[in-house]
């Protein structure tokens, strides 16, 4: 696979067990201080991985964690990865109003360059929450001074999706580039191509047939994603939780790891501002009304 020559950008979505969308019922917010994090020992794994590979990817770090972890921060950007934003305290884009966004993103942005010392360009949405009720979300992020979001699954998904918008980088505001994570074009719909819990549920092969498919017939590079507590099988078990929610977080995560390994050393990988930002200029201007209302 080394031998395709599109990069493709590796992402990490930089939160930890306790703070995913899906467990915000059985967690109470009040109670992330109290709990023993295990992002620190995950990320730093997944760096040793990333140096073994030689490969840079861009981290999409929570303020919240940023903030207890400072010197976490530094590690990632003094091992040449991309620092962006995941907002401050994973609150679901689509569940704030236009000023709490606000206040989220730039308070999140701020905080992430005064501890790296470098600008921050990107911003993922918590649970990719941006969509056709809330695309105001983009005009927040341009005033904030970021340059791209990579925020939207055009997929169809019962916590998420937007699934007519385009899959591919497009700008949607002056100075402000979506890129969305990959989904392969088949049977006239999208089908989900970018790591999450699809890589973990699906055999390896199909995820790499997936992303195959994307680089060889679309000539685009993928977005890949994945969070650091998906390869820590030995993480506490959440009490309480129904079925499909213990189902979707803890399938296969004694897998994935290898499985990671593998993608690593099958395609080429690199950061998001290096792939996308250098050819912005080129990136359709997308001006249906639906993205830009």
């Amino acid at each position: 696979m080394r031998g395709i020559t599109i990069r493709n950008a590796l992402t990490i979505d930089v939160e930890d067990y306790f703070q995913v969308s899906a467990f915000a019922p059985y967690i109470p917010r009040e109670q992330w201080s109290a709990r023993a994090c295990r992002v620190e020992r995950n990320v730093d794994r997944i760096l040793q991985m990333l140096d073994m590979h030689e490969t840079k990817a861009t981290f999409f770090t929570l303020g919240w964690i940023a903030e207890r972890y400072p010197h976490l921060v530094r590690r990632i950007v003094e091992g040449g990865h991309e620092l962006a934003s995941h907002g401050y305290g994973h609150q679901r884009a689509s569940d704030l109003t236009e000023a709490a966004f606000s206040t989220d993103i730039e308070s999140a942005k701020k905080l992430l360059e005064d501890l790296s010392g470098h600008r921050v360009k990107g911003y993922r949405a918590p649970s990719f929450s941006i969509g056709e009720s809330n695309l105001w979300a983009f005009d927040c992020l341009e005033r904030a001074g970021y340059s791209y979001s990579s925020s939207i699954y055009p997929i169809r998904h019962d916590h998420y999706g937007m699934p007519d918008a385009p899959r591919f980088a497009h700008q949607v505001r002056a100075g402000l580039l979506e890129v969305p994570v990959t989904t392969a074009r088949f049977f006239e719909r999208n089908w989900p191509a970018s790591g999450g819990g699809y890589f973990r549920l699906l055999p390896y092969a199909m995820s790499r047939w997936l992303l195959q498919s994307v680089n060889r017939q679309d000539r685009q590079s993928a977005v890949f994603y994945f969070h650091p507590w998906e390869i820590d099988a030995g993480q506490p078990r959440v009490e309480g939780v129904n079925a499909k929610t213990r189902f979707r977080h803890y399938v296969n995560l004694h897998r994935t790891e290898g499985r990671l390994q593998r993608l690593l050393a099958d395609f080429n990988w690199g950061r998001m501002d290096e792939i996308f930002l250098s050819n912005s200029a080129n990136a359709p201007i997308v001006q249906t009304p639906e993205l830009n209302s």
